[in-house]
């Protein structure tokens, strides 16, 4: 079983009386072990992490820098247009109504 377990595992099992410092030893191998695949999951994690804050940061910036745009070009033509205009824009926004002109039928062609 000893040799079982070595060859597998790595680990040598002490079977009589010494036991007790080989298998403490071993265990804090394990557990160093152990330490270091978690720190080098973590680190693996926290690179990605970061690289995604940085993608979102600039998604950010763009959409910022996008809407400063489109909120200048809307009070330009809000000062560009007249009273009427705006209160027709304001009742077709507030009222939908189906204004788009119906997509005519196209023709049934089939392949005989």
């Amino acid at each position: 079983m000893n040799s079982l377990a070595s060859s597998v595992f790595g680990i040598p099992i002490p079977v009589d009386g010494d036991e007790d410092s080989a298998s403490g030893a071993s265990v804090v191998a394990i557990d160093n072990k152990i330490e270091q695949a978690m720190d080098l999951v973590k680190s693996h994690l926290m690179y990605a992490v970061r690289e995604e804050v940085e993608v979102l940061k600039e998604q950010i910036k763009e959409l910022v820098e996008r809407n400063s745009l489109l909120e200048r070009e809307n009070a330009l033509l809000k000062s560009l247009s007249n009273n009427d205009q705006l209160s027709q824009l304001s009742s077709q926004q507030a009222a939908p109504s189906s204004a788009s002109p119906a997509q005519p039928a196209q023709p049934n062609v089939s392949s005989a």
